[in-house]
């Protein structure tokens, strides 16, 4: 690593250890004021700030986690990428959360420019350097609507046709591309897992206007519908391993940079919440009585026990994501692990923390409106946050501890469960 992580306190989320994460911050630093203003409006109007992250595009904030080499920041740090994640948290979860697709997007699709097969480095190397001017906006879709099974199929020409429906799709009213999940089925063999780029003009692709979230209402998350969308082979990326129900851990590598950078969106959340209550508190011209004081402390201890967690969680991270010589698969639940465990604290914390705020406020933190309402409901969406769930969370916790031999990739473990319904 150019610089060591370990220079700091544990608990400290607001300073990055690169150059390129401190660029980031300043450029952020200049949206967070009208982020801030608009929260509440784009919460409750349930839309995503489309003028913010035009900003956001011409500033080269979308392709901050692309190298710099194809033109972007080079923001490679899962650390510093979950310090940035969390300064915008404060003033908007919803905004941070659209943000972490496409910073997630950029981190993937580096592993593959470096590392992939010859046509996916060719694939990623063409979205990266648009994501770097701002041109690409690159979603994911993982999890199928209730009741379906997305799915890719020959079109008996040499392509592929993609049927299927996506559900929590966040930052897809603005997404130009969209790498999606899904189920290859043949005549002949096992079920193989692909995930197919769609892009947004295709035929038979479409973008619902549902979105309805009890929180993060503000992030552009909706379901995204494809009706025999044609898919060139050239620009399908086959994961590993491809069958359901492989149970190679070394996916979990991939799993734990797509999503650990959230942890950074749910400390924002429960540090907003923190610094209203206390600011609150300390603006009331009596001193506060000794309940609300034990409230604060507690808040506090909660809050930096939260931040140490997610801060010794993604080092951890960076320190396997670097060691690339390692075994795959314990590589893998070497950054899994962690992860869960402080997935599991962060999760359970930041609610505990804006709880405790809402009683210091008192009842006007419960009127329509107030602040504190939002982001208690905000920071309840990251139970359901893959990977894990807290039900899938604590079966892989558990399967650790006692040695349970299970399939640890939430994907499969997904595809085998549709398939005895198929």
């Amino acid at each position: 690593m150019a610089e060591t992580v370990w220079s700091r306190a544990a608990g400290d989320m607001d300073v990055p250890f690169t150059a390129s994460g401190r660029a980031l911050l300043d450029r952020l630093a200049a949206y967070e004021p009208r982020i801030r203003a608009e929260a509440e409006r784009n919460d409750r109007a349930g839309v995503l700030s489309a003028e913010v992250f035009k900003g956001f595009a011409e500033d080269g904030i979308m392709g901050a986690t692309v190298p710099a080499e194809l033109g972007g920041l080079g923001v490679s740090r899962l650390h510093d990428v979950a310090v940035a994640l969390k300064r915008l948290a404060e003033s908007d979860p919803s905004a941070a959360l659209a943000l972490h697709v496409q910073f997630s997007r950029g981190l993937t699709l580096t592993y593959e420019w470096r590392y992939g097969a010859p046509h996916a480095r060719i694939l990623a190397e063409r979205l990266l350097r648009s994501m770097a001017t701002g041109v690409a906006v690159v979603c994911g879709a993982v999890k199928d609507a209730p009741g379906v099974v997305t799915e890719l199929a020959p079109d008996g020409a040499g392509g592929w046709l993609l049927s299927g429906r996506k559900t929590l799709v966040s930052l897809a009213p603005l997404g130009t591309h969209f790498f999606v999940h899904a189920q290859r089925r043949v005549d002949v063999g096992p079920t193989r897992f692909v995930v197919p780029l769609v892009r947004r003009d295709t035929p038979g692709f479409a973008v619902l206007d549902d979105s309805g979230g009890l929180g993060m209402r503000a992030s552009g998350t909706v379901d995204i519908v494809f009706d025999r969308c044609p898919v060139p082979a050239d620009e399908i990326l086959v994961r590993a391993p491809e069958p359901a129900g492989g149970r190679n851990d070394a996916v979990l590598a991939g799993h734990t940079v797509s999503s650990i950078t959230m942890l950074g969106i749910y400390a924002g959340a429960a540090q907003a919440a923190r610094d209203l209550a206390v600011g609150t508190a300390a603006r009331r011209s009596a001193d506060p009585p000794a309940a609300v004081r034990t409230l604060i402390a507690d808040i506090d201890a909660r809050l930096y026990s939260l931040k140490a967690s997610a801060v010794a969680a993604l080092v951890n991270a960076d320190v396997h994501n670097d060691d690339l010589g390692a075994d795959p698969a314990e590589r893998g639940r070497a950054m899994m692990t962690p992860f869960q465990c402080a997935k599991q604290m962060v999760n359970r914390l930041a609610a505990e923390v804006v709880d405790g705020c809402l009683t210091v406020v008192g009842g006007a933190a419960y009127a329509g409106g107030h602040p504190l309402g939002r982001l208690y409901r905000d920071v309840r969406a990251g139970w359901f946050m893959q990977p894990y769930t807290y039900v899938d969370g604590v079966e892989y916790l558990s399967g650790q501890a006692l040695g349970i031999d299970r399939d640890n990739d939430y994907v499969s473990l997904r595809a085998a469960r549709d398939q005895v319904h198929y």
